[in-house]
């Protein structure tokens, strides 16, 4: 109920909660070095059901806040270029107050960045809708973008931005994060200076696995090269196994390695196990949305 006492932070609209989810690579395949100098890849990538959540409220102008990371809040932040590019491309409707609320560990292989750029586009296409061809401005912002935007599984392929929804059953799994932060362009150059590449993925194998709940038959090609200079990254992968988890895997450029569970149950057990023995670590339970 509106009253004339009101002061105009009273009259402030309320942010809507956006969630991000992030994702992990069910095997990522690097096919070889293009001519344009990106990399070929096959992969088969899935949303999970943690992430980060973004509050978002019309304003006047575009301010950005982050909470829980150390994270530039200018046109340094994927988010801040986001929601730039959207309100560029929509004719300046106005501006968007974001908050960024970071529980994903940064430079981690889970998509983190991508996520809240593309859940970032949607929330401003609601806010302000426009004739504005999303998933062109999501490549640009980055590879992984697009896939945020489809809501389902998808095989990628080209560099990424090749996507070919697909079904894949739920899957339990665990996430671990040793604390190191990988960069992406390392993992890549390393892979190409050892010219470790590597063929497409079979995903008709790899979903008859899951659905089974056997052993998957992916790989990562990026994980060698990643782990071989890395020891955290190859303690997690060995501790994944060691919990009774199985079919453990590098996601994307690492850090975060994952395993997969036989049930959330088992999921739950062997997380907490995970974060009772290593304690400075980021470890979750969760599944494939």
């Amino acid at each position: 109920m509106l009253r004339a006492d009101m002061s105009p932070a009273d009259l402030a609209p309320l942010p809507a909660t956006y969630f991000a989810p992030a994702k992990v690579n069910l095997g990522l395949s690097v096919r070889g070095l293009r001519a344009d100098g990106y990399h070929e890849l096959h992969s088969l990538m899935v949303a999970l059901n943690v992430g980060d959540d973004l509050d978002i409220a019309p304003a006047d102008s575009l301010t950005l806040n982050v909470q829980g990371a150390d994270l530039p809040t200018d046109g340094r932040n994927l988010v801040y270029r986001a929601a730039r590019a959207y309100l560029d491309a929509a004719g300046h409707p106005g501006g968007a107050a974001i908050t960024l609320h970071k529980r994903l560990p940064l430079a981690s292989g889970l998509g983190g960045g991508s996520s809240d750029a593309a859940t970032t586009l949607m929330a401003l296409a609601r806010l302000y809708p426009a004739r504005v061809d999303l998933p062109t401005l999501a490549l640009k912002l980055g590879a992984d973008v697009p896939f945020f935007l489809l809501g389902s599984a998808a095989v990628a392929s080209g560099v990424g931005e090749i996507l070919e929804p697909l079904p894949v059953p739920p899957v339990p799994l665990v996430l671990v994060n040793p604390g190191v932060e990988v960069a992406a362009r390392d993992a890549y150059a390393w892979l190409d200076a050892e010219e470790a590449f590597t063929p497409a993925l079979d995903t008709e194998a790899i979903l008859d696995a899951l659905s089974a709940g056997r052993p998957a038959p992916y790989l990562n090609a990026l994980q060698g090269p990643v782990a071989a200079r890395h020891a955290p990254i190859r303690e997690a992968l060995s501790a994944l196994e060691t919990a009774g988890l199985h079919s453990a895997l590098m996601s994307g450029s690492g850090s975060t390695c994952f395993a997969l569970a036989r049930d959330d149950a088992h999921a739950h057990d062997a997380a907490h196990a995970l974060a009772r023995q290593y304690p400075h670590w980021w470890v979750q339970a969760t599944r494939t949305l």
